[in-house]
């Protein structure tokens, strides 16, 4: 039996995943550092994730190999990151490899690096031997441990030369110290995301396609805010989506990303952070146009992290894995002889209609993604729902891909956050419960005694320090809680995150340092700056602080939030639709909230009223009464009316739901 490794006793699972390795790993830290100057050898570092699948046909290929091991431990320090639980190392190093290779990157990331951490080789994925134009992992390790010991001063210089670059690239460009001109670059972005919408199959871009929710998300905001073209470009895509193979028809949720143009062939694995966006755009889409089918994806995707994600610790898991039984998406494909066995042959071949299920198969071996036709209705009539039942039962009795248990700050703030609003939305009071049940696991067991947020939880204990990310998403997870719940607990909450945020993570120029104060220093000192799969930290910080700043009259939140979206007005004016959520942050910035309170003894359909519309610049006070200015005067427990000020200048109270909507009407109006 093989002796476990160093990585045995990390909380994290992509890094116990390779404990058994014969490579001689070191976990991120101060001791792989200590051990490769000793030596004075090369750092090899490979960062990746539990659901990755090339991370693991890389390990198993290369990982495995005894003799490549060997050569790996004579010649490098062999260091293992989990790129979710280390974000800032990932971060580092992903752009270095991008600077090599003209922005391309990914994961499994394969970097080398000098033994204080400086950068100076790298790519992705290397196959065992010679394809594809990419070089044996054995031929790239041999010529690394050989420029060390013949060109040591050429690497030596590149790696200077590279970290200056990452350092500069990772900083973002410089700001105006201005607000940007948010109706301009709202156009401006509109205006390239029409031009690179695929009118064919719904979506952004070309293959492969990722869901790019923070871009849906401000197409959605930017019809609210007067441009209709907006919404047509957003639904395209939800409803592509929703008919594609990246969405899972039985089980409900979505994968990463689709392979091909027309969302069908996906990588098969499930991330919390995608369920928890897409339900956040899809909430909002209901809401703007009342669609059902908006509210079919959006409860099932809703219904598979509440039942397949969530752990009985109180915490949502990360991800799913794509591969089961040894093959990428083996759990989620179907052939026509299977629907059969499980339906019978009419309902199988009603079933293969459906979700075109051939013989010949639309994925490998003769397997099918299930997908809807184009145009084909998204809501289930009572057949169909019975169909979809039995198949998901049958999947269940599948060895099912593996789970990424670890508890992630970020991922479960962003998540109870949309819980918490879409909960309010639907009025599915058990959203909102989960919401707070994901709240109250975070604040017993992710942050320290001494008030320290950390990032990851997993195996009973809490592991590295919080990043930017996870103190901006839990302030806006708090407050989307009070907004919820009537409960000023989560407004205090908030705040105590809010003041962890700017203490720990501003940068001189106003923006925001992806690493606190008090985290381990690398060689770069990272920028959370553009909005890719999920928000930058900069962009989730400035709509939470401008939230929250209006719910609790706290002129210094405002202000931080604006000096943030000032500090990245050069990055949004070059390319605004590269910070889809930054835009929309400086759009709610720019005017400023509406302010709504609901007093103490009002009608609970006041609340409703304001909970069940999209209004992306409303923050709601109601039930008992909190810190701020918004409650003076009106926390009389007979106080029966609603209020709704903005900036200090309030319209008349009112008593009924129809009179408060127009009321926010008024005061959402740009010409006010």
């Amino acid at each position: 039996m093989r002796r476990s490794n160093r990585l045995a006793d990390e909380a994290s699972p992509y890094l116990r995943q390779h404990a058994e390795n014969p490579v001689d790993w070191y976990p991120w830290g101060p001791d792989a550092l200590a051990e490769a100057a000793r030596r004075d050898v090369p750092m090899f570092v490979s960062i990746g994730y539990s659901a990755c699948h090339w991370c693991h046909v890389m390990a198993h290929e290369s990982f495995e190999d005894e003799q490549l091991a060997a050569y790996l431990g004579e010649h490098f320090v062999s260091v293992k990151v989990d790129r979710e639980e280390r974000p800032d190392v990932d971060s580092l190093y992903m752009q270095a490899v991008q600077e090599l290779n003209d922005g391309h990157g990914g994961w499994p990331l394969t970097v080398f690096t000098t033994p204080d951490g400086r950068p100076f080789f790298g790519g992705t994925y290397f196959p065992p031997v010679a394809r594809h134009g990419a070089p044996a992992f054995a031929e790239v390790l041999r010529a690394v441990a050989s420029a060390w010991t013949t060109r040591r001063g050429e690497l030596d210089a590149q790696a200077t030369e590279l970290t200056g670059a990452v350092a500069a690239r990772l900083s973002g460009s410089p700001g105006t110290g201005t607000a940007p001109d948010t109706s301009r670059l709202l156009d401006d972005a509109l205006e390239r995301a029409a031009a690179l919408e695929d009118h064919e199959h719904g979506g952004i871009g070309r293959a492969p396609k990722f869901p790019q929710a923070p871009i849906v998300e401000l197409l959605i905001r930017a019809a609210d805010a007067g441009r209709p073209l907006a919404l047509g470009i957003a639904t395209g895509a939800l409803d592509a989506m929703a008919r594609g193979g990246i969405y899972d028809h039985l089980g409900g949720g979505f994968a990463r990303y689709s392979t091909d143009r027309a969302w069908l062939v996906p990588h098969f694995e499930k991330m919390l952070y995608d369920q928890a966006l897409l339900a956040r755009s899809y909430c909002h889409a209901w809401q703007v146009t009342g669609s059902p089918d908006y509210l079919q994806v959006l409860t099932e995707t809703v219904g598979y992290v509440l039942g397949d994600l969530a752990g009985a610790s109180g915490g949502l898991h990360s991800s799913r894995d794509a591969d089961s039984d040894g093959e990428e998406g083996r759990y989620y494909t179907w052939t026509r002889d299977e629907l059969d066995d499980v339906l019978g042959e009419r309902d199988g071949a009603a079933a293969a209609r459906r979700y075109g299920v051939t013989r010949s198969g639309n994925f490998e071996r003769g397997r099918s993604v299930l997908r809807l036709p184009p145009g084909a209705d998204i809501a289930r009539d009572d057949e169909s729902e019975d169909r979809r039942a039995r198949l998901l039962e049958a999947r269940s009795l599948r060895n099912p891909p593996a789970l990424d248990d670890k508890v992630l700050t970020e991922w479960n703030a962003m998540a109870a956050a949309v819980l918490a609003e879409a909960g309010s939305a639907t009025g599915t009071r058990a959203w909102v419960d989960a919401a707070v049940g994901v709240g109250e696991f975070l604040l017993a067991s992710s942050r320290r005694p001494d008030g320290r947020w950390m990032r990851s939880w997993s195996a009973g204990r809490a592991t590295s320090l919080a990043v930017a990310s996870d103190y901006a998403w839990l302030v806006e997870c708090f407050t989307r809680l009070a907004e919820a719940t009537g409960d000023p607990r989560w407004v205090r909450e908030a705040t105590g995150a809010a003041e962890g945020l700017v203490g720990l993570f501003s940068s001189p120029d106003g923006g925001w340092y992806s690493t606190g104060s008090d985290a381990e220093r690398l060689v770069v000192r990272p920028k959370d700056v553009v909005d890719s799969a999920t928000p930058a930290a900069g962009s989730v910080a400035a709509a939470a602080l401008t939230r929250l700043g209006a719910l609790t009259g706290s002129e210094a939140l405002t202000t931080r939030a604006a000096r943030g979206v000032a500090a990245a007005a050069g990055d949004l004016a070059r390319s605004p639709l590269a910070f889809p959520e930054l835009l929309a942050a400086a759009l709610l910035a720019d005017r400023g909230p509406v302010e709504v309170v609901v007093g103490t003894g009002a009608a609970r359909a006041l609340v409703d009223t304001v909970h069940r519309r999209y209004l992306p610049d409303v923050v709601l006070a109601w039930g008992a009464p909190g810190p701020g200015p918004l409650w003076e005067g009106r926390d009389a427990s007979g106080e029966r009316r609603a209020f709704v000020c903005r900036r200090g200048s309030c319209l008349a109270p009112v008593e009924d739901p129809t009179a408060l909507l127009d009321a926010i009407a008024v005061a959402r109006d740009p010409a006010a």
